[in-house]
């Protein structure tokens, strides 16, 4: 199931990230979107979690908590 994390602080890594969601089950990729012209993060990023309820439980957990300080919201990608 591929999810979509908004909302991210500028400063959250991708390897950050995929160690946060790692905690909920197996994360096949994770992949933190980035302005192509400073590189920097657009503040939201795209994780691949295979088994449905894994990504189920990370999104009813993970959804409105804090990460580095900024309230991520957490859904399925459409």
């Amino acid at each position: 199931m591929k999810l979509l994390v908004r909302n991210l602080a500028r400063t959250t890594t991708e390897a950050e990230l995929k160690a946060i969601f790692e905690e909920h089950g197996n994360v096949e990729y994770c992949t933190l979107v980035l302005d192509k012209v400073t590189g920097e993060s657009k503040g939201f990023a795209f994780v691949e979690m295979p088994v449905k309820d894994e990504a189920k439980g990370a999104i009813s957990k993970l959804n409105g908590t804090k990460i580095d300080k900024s309230k991520v919201r957490v859904k399925e990608a459409e």
